[in-house]
């Protein structure tokens, strides 16, 4: 958001030559690029939130270190959720979405192990 634009001031007299012009008032604002990229951005986490916020029925106890305690704080200071529990809901869903491609290797191999224990089970049956 580094784009700014000046806006200008009111009519005044330019100094030196006596005409009404308008004076830069050197405030910077931002442009309305630079806006519709920041509110894209706010919509954007504001869908990521509700979709880790939803169907929260599970309780999970979990102990953190002081680090990760801090940015569940931040979080909350930031109004980006209400509680610690949100932002903890809110990270462990960005981490599952961050890291699919390991998820989907690890339930393929999980599911290989399921079904070779299913097989072992049978054997083991049938020789009783």
């Amino acid at each position: 958001m580094d784009e700014n634009i000046v806006i200008e001031g009111e009519a005044t007299e330019v100094p030196g030559n006596g005409k009404a012009g308008k004076e830069k008032t050197g405030e910077a604002r931002p442009t309305s690029a630079a806006l519709k990229d920041a509110l894209e951005r706010v919509e954007t986490l504001g869908k990521t939130l509700a979709a880790a916020l939803q169907d929260r029925g599970n309780v999970v106890m979990v102990r953190v270190n002081d680090d990760a305690l801090r940015h569940l704080d931040m979080l909350v200071d930031a109004d980006v959720t209400k509680s610690r529990s949100e932002s903890a809901a809110f990270l462990i869903n960005a981490g599952i979405k961050a890291n699919q491609d390991l998820f989907t290797r690890i339930s393929s191999i999980t599911e290989q192990i399921a079904a070779l224990r299913s097989q072992l089970r049978e054997s083991v049956s049938a020789e009783e």
